[in-house]
């Protein structure tokens, strides 16, 4: 397979991941404000922060009020990673593998596309309230239609790759918010808001049911032990992972527990730091620098990727 076409496959299921990502936490935002017992000033702000662009915001936007945080991460067109350049760019990719790609993985991503840019047109922010739920079903749709429309050979497994990574990712990042800033003081630990809030983020994973199920009782170490060391829940970072590394092998061709390449080397020794570690030692270390630390080696995974995949060769 041709490295561009790679690429592009790969970068579309990551920005609709990543606009799903975004629609996730903005949607799960909203409704939290209407049970908060507090200002809504101080919520909007984390939203940012989750991305790690709060330094292009402040520049473009200054202060965190939800009219410019909704703008910034739902239809800002020279934002790129909003929702609405995530999309577009995830269209163009597609476009220009349009003889790889099946015809139904291309007329979900247009209508995805389209739908997006007819929101963006609006200007009553209430259409918002059912525009984050389009957004996540529309990502479902994509991913269904690529597995059952595309055969499953290299392509396929890029298209994953790139998934898991950039839900891993975005996993992290939402979880380490919330630990770290959305709470507005240590003594909120355990109040009615703490308990929201623990919900909202359990609600922005899709992972609520799924962890009632596993624990009767709202715990936050539960909480934490679900979407960091779950290997079964989709959306926990240790199946991501272990999703992210099979996909990675089968392009590769190297059987698993080895490694040739240095994207392999890396994915690996994170999937297996994520199998021994306990929750005792997360947070023994910090959960912030735990999370940090987690967010850093997968770019590190990712710059690998793209040097033995998709980059040119280093002159000697």
């Amino acid at each position: 397979m041709l490295s561009r076409v790679a690429n592009s496959i790969y970068w579309i299921n990551r920005y609709v991941e990543r606009a799903e990502n975004v629609s996730r936490f903005v949607e799960v935002n909203l409704h939290l404000l209407l049970d908060a017992p507090v200002g809504t000033m101080q919520q909007w702000e984390p939203l940012v922060v989750t991305t790690g662009d709060q330094k292009i915001f402040q520049d473009r936007y200054g202060e965190a009020t939800a009219e410019n945080v909704l703008k910034f991460l739902t239809f800002d067109s020279d934002y790129p990673n909003s929702i609405r350049s995530c999309v577009k760019a995830a269209r163009e990719n597609a476009r220009s593998v349009r003889e790889i790609i099946s015809s139904e993985m291309w007329e979900q991503l247009n209508e995805f596309y389209l739908r997006v840019e007819d929101a963006a047109k609006s200007t009553d922010i209430t259409n918002l309230y059912a525009f984050y739920p389009e957004v996540k079903t529309a990502s479902h749709l994509f991913a269904g239609v690529m597995d059952a429309t595309m055969s499953h050979n290299e392509g396929w497994h890029f298209g994953r790759l790139g998934r898991f990574l950039e839900r891993a990712d975005k996993t992290a990042r939402i979880l380490d918010v919330k630990y770290f800033i959305l709470l507005p003081s240590a003594a909120a630990v355990g109040s009615p808001l703490d308990n929201l809030q623990w919900i909202a983020l359990l609600r922005s994973a899709s992972a609520y049911e799924m962890y009632r199920k596993c624990e009767h009782m709202l715990n936050p170490r539960g909480v934490v032990d679900f979407l960091v060391l779950h290997p079964e829940f989709p959306r926990s970072i240790r199946c991501c992972i272990l999703q992210a590394e099979q996909s990675l092998h089968k392009i590769s061709g190297t059987p698993g527990g080895s490694w040739r390449l240095s994207s392999e080397r890396r994915l690996g020794k994170l999937r297996s730091h994520l199998e021994y570690i306990t929750l005792e030692e997360i947070f023994e270390t910090g959960l912030h620098e735990f999370l940090d630390g987690l967010q850093d080696d997968l770019n590190h995974v990712g710059s690998a990727i793209t040097e033995n995949f998709f980059g040119l060769p280093v002159p000697a």
